[in-house]
């Protein structure tokens, strides 16, 4: 009887760890858009630390994978209904394929618990700070590992948060990432705690200096985030009225025409799509901006070439002395091949085309088919997926200036922007503000369009400068170097912005040195796990 009660007892104790586990990765999907609650970003892991505690790294790699799964599964669902709505697939597939994705993803989630428990049994003192270095670690090999998805990184849960956000323009958006990670860490190890009441009894008053200095240290950490986020605040602000009469600024529109993503491609919605983009860019003019901006792919042929909608461009962009930067699909022909990009067009009037961007980093699936030679024709089962090729270089737009001068910019395609080094490396080069062009129209009415907005409200912060975004279906806004959101638009609606912005002047220790952050947590990671297996 009693074998039968504890048997029944263990199951019970299974399945509240299996129950905190999942309860993590949903409460946790709540800090992102729609839902937008920030603040469960700090503790909505701390469950899954409590359900780890004295597990073996197998029994937490399991439980890990599935607050991963949960996670992922309630943050990146809209991939079904991108494929299925726009990629022509099936529910039957477009839902296996979503499950792959979020079970790769929610290995990461699987490995970190893994990782953390093989370290807490040897590192007990400093477990929280080697678990968000951990954390770190991993966000940045998600960054890169198979061309990449640092799509929902944990630090972008707080774009709303500017104080907590500053000290990205130093650790980039990882900096975030670690210091929420480290909150529940802590959390996680004071439930552990007050659980453990045969320990508290054991040590006596001892037992208490570990929590204590732990929960210390972490509040300290917080404190100084917050001192260094409202300081940078200040010292921006104080930057903004000093400047506020040069001529070191300029006024820019940008244009959401709402093109249906049925007739974006279609030709005999061509015209009309044109006459959207010159009606809301004649509607601009009455605020006089310095530089017009359509969205990614905003004309539905290729500029280079056309001969019966170039010249009315040209024809816009003469009329109102406004140079205008647009999206088009571009291509090369070398030794008989044909190349093509997906690009950005610099047009000045007098027609002089002074700038072409190609996209560096492509969207597998979408507008590449990865390892085509082992995959043969899968990229077929998906409609409309481009064979586009990646851009050469870095390329920075000028834009004359009113006083004579002229100012440098970047422009970063779609799904370029949570690319946080990709970014920086135009300002590394001098950048002075950044356009990002996108075309969010695939994905609906869901949380992607505002999770995509999101990352790069990070972009802004960690280079300190200003971001402007033209979607073709929305989001689009402008967003300040402190990361605030000036302004935005609405989604499938008609719109038009215009906003005067300061150009950016020196370059922040992220735009100079990068990742440093991130590459030393990959570093302590290693050799904190290298030392851990020696002393085991």
């Amino acid at each position: 009887m009693q074998a039968g009660i504890s048997a029944e007892q263990s199951n019970l104790m299974k399945s509240r760890y299996i129950v905190a586990a999942g309860f993590s990765g949903g409460l946790l999907a709540l800090a992102f858009p729609n839902f937008d609650l920030g603040w469960l970003a700090w503790i909505a892991l701390a469950p899954l630390f409590w359900a780890i505690e004295g597990k073996t790294p197998k029994q937490a790699f399991f439980l890990g994978w599935l607050s991963g799964i949960i996670f992922y599964l309630s943050t990146i669902y809209w991939i079904a209904y991108t494929l299925t709505i726009y990629g022509r697939l099936p529910w039957g597939l477009a839902v296996p394929i979503l499950l792959l994705l979020v079970f790769y993803l929610g290995l990461y989630f699987a490995l970190f618990t893994a990782a953390a428990v093989f370290i807490k049994v040897r590192f007990p003192r400093c477990w929280p700070v080697l678990a968000a270095v951990l954390w770190v670690a991993l966000e940045y090999l998600r960054t890169y590992l198979f061309t990449g998805f640092p799509w929902v990184l944990l630090g972008y849960s707080q774009y709303r948060s500017l104080p907590v956000i500053q000290i990205a323009d130093i650790t980039g958006v990882y900096g975030v990432s670690a210091l929420a990670l480290l909150v529940n860490a802590t959390l996680g190890s004071l439930l552990v705690f007050w659980q453990d009441k045969t320990r508290r009894n054991f040590h006596g008053d001892r037992a208490y200096l570990v929590p204590v200095g732990l929960t210390a240290g972490c509040l300290i950490l917080i404190c100084l985030n917050f001192v260094y986020g409202y300081s940078q605040m200040r010292i921006f602000s104080n930057n903004l009225t000093e400047t506020a009469a040069s001529s070191e600024k300029i006024k820019v529109a940008v244009m959401q025409g709402n093109i249906s993503q049925e007739h974006k491609w279609d030709p005999a919605f061509q015209e009309q799509t044109l006459a959207v983009y010159r009606k809301l860019s004649l509607q601009s003019q009455g605020s006089r901006p310095q530089l017009m901006v359509w969205p990614e792919s905003a004309i539905p042929f290729f500029f280079q070439i056309d001969r019966q909608y170039r010249p009315l461009m040209e024809r816009l962009v003469d009329e109102t002395n406004t140079p205008l930067l647009f999206g088009s699909p571009s291509f090369t022909l070398e030794q008989g091949a044909r190349r093509l990009y997906n690009s950005a067009y610099l047009l000045t009037p007098q027609k002089h085309i002074t700038g072409v961007y190609h996209k560096l980093h492509l969207v597998p699936f979408g507008e590449y088919v990865p390892l085509r030679a082992i995959l043969g024709s899968l990229g077929t089962l998906v409609a409309q997926v481009g064979d586009f090729s990646t851009g050469d270089g870095y390329t920075l737009f000028t834009l004359p200036m009113d006083n004579g001068s002229s100012a440098k910019f970047a422009t970063v395609i779609c799904f370029e922007v949570i690319f946080p080094e990709l970014t920086r490396r135009f300002f590394a080069r001098g950048a002075q503000f950044l356009i990002t062009i996108t075309n969010d129209a695939w994905f609906g009415r869901t949380s992607a369009p505002l999770q995509h907005f999101s990352a790069a409200v990070f972009r802004a912060v960690e280079n300190k400068t200003y971001v402007i975004r033209a979607a073709n279906t929305g989001i689009s806004g402008f967003i300040g170097p402190q990361g605030r959101i000036i302004s935005r638009t609405e989604l499938f609606v008609p719109a038009t912005l215009t906003e005067e912005i300061a150009l950016t002047k020196g370059k922040t220790f992220y735009a100079r040195h990068g990742d440093l952050f991130a590459q030393l947590a990959c570093i302590v990671s290693v050799l904190a796990l290298s030392l851990g297996w020696v002393r085991r």
